[in-house]
């Protein structure tokens, strides 16, 4: 007799076909190998009926629902409720046991907002239906005045920027950063489990730059060794009111050194050339020139290998001489949607 597909028979008639399978074998003393060729099922199937009957007896022989197992689904309400809170807080301050929204953290999330337990594909499942995708999250600080920002956005640049129309000043954003020789960006192709080795030189040099860009595409810079000191910031304020036919109102952040006694005194004595005014602290995200700094330490150090300071520096001069006869590269800075306000 030939083996049978159980699995396509009814529920009841897999119960049925289970119990007589059993009584032979336990009423009648029939072999498992002789169940096997009377009955036409497989000796996988006679010994798992066996093992669930000698386990649990005559229930463990019962129908089992059938296709597919139910289970729980978000309801609508708890679906937008859900959406909205992963959008608007992290987990950590929701007292979750994550700081970054994994899919681990929606499902804990989840089972203790609405006691419904889902597995990890189910959420990934539900997060592409709800539009979120895994993103490098960008960083804001906790000291950040959401008050002075909105103050910023609202009132203090529009002032600059009515100011600078009256007095036909053009306004620069200016930032500084450090460059490091071990530096790396981009990622590199290799055979699968045999990570890329990229020689280069194991001694540590860096350099210094500071800048300005305007929404006009135009920029200045310096790349200098020694620290930020006043004396550097001073340096480049001259430079920059020496190749400069207009006012300059610069706009930069809270560094101590914008601060100091030394600019503030050499600024009072410039008005008329320059005017410097302040973001709001903890605010990178709000100065178009960062962006700037970013695209110089993926493209003219990340993604190059400098054997040593000279060539460090003639890198990012290079870069950066580039970058100034292509005003349209700065203008697409402040495209992006945090500065955009100054566009």
């Amino acid at each position: 007799m030939e083996t049978q597909d159980a699995r396509k028979l009814s529920a009841a008639a897999q119960e049925d076909l289970r119990r007589r399978v059993v009584r032979a074998i336990v009423d009648t003393g029939m072999s498992k190998a002789e169940a096997v060729r009377t009955f036409g099922v497989s000796k996988t199937a006679v010994f798992n009926w066996m093992k669930s009957y000698r386990k649990r007896g005559s229930p463990g022989l019962a129908a089992r629902p059938q296709g597919r197992p139910k289970r729980f689904r978000l309801k609508g309400h708890q679906a937008a409720s859900t959406v909205r809170i992963i959008t608007d807080n992290c987990p950590d301050q929701l007292k979750l046991s994550f700081a970054l929204w994994t899919r681990d953290a929606v499902a804990e999330l989840i089972e203790e907002r609405w006691g419904i337990r889902l597995s990890v594909w189910t959420i990934g499942r539900y997060l592409k239906k709800w539009g979120f995708t895994p993103q490098k999250p960008l960083r804001r600080a906790y000291e950040q005045n959401p008050a002075a920002v909105k103050r910023w956005l609202a009132e203090e640049y529009p002032a600059i920027a009515k100011q600078a129309k009256a007095e036909n000043a053009e306004i620069h954003w200016g930032d500084e950063m450090g460059l490091r020789s071990d530096h790396q960006t981009g990622t590199s192709y290799g055979r699968k489990g045999m990570t890329p080795v990229i020689p280069g030189t194991g001694q540590r040099f860096r350099c210094n730059m500071i800048s300005t860009i305007t929404n006009r595409g135009r920029l200045a810079f310096m790349v200098f060794t020694q620290s930020f000191t006043a004396g550097v910031m001073i340096d480049f304020l001259k430079r920059l009111i020496r190749h400069t036919n207009r006012k300059v109102f610069l706009i930069v952040d809270g560094h101590p050194v914008h601060r100091s006694k030394k600019v503030k005194q050499w600024l009072e004595t410039h008005t008329a050339p320059i005017e410097l005014f302040s973001l709001p602290g903890y605010s990178p995200e709000l100065n178009p020139d960062e962006l700037l700094n970013q695209d110089v330490k993926s493209n003219a150090l990340g993604r190059r290998r400098p054997q040593n300071r000279t060539e460090l520096i003639d890198n990012v001069r290079c870069y950066l001489r580039s970058t100034q006869k292509q005003p349209h590269i700065v203008m697409n800075y402040f495209k992006q949607d945090d500065v955009s306000y100054a566009a």
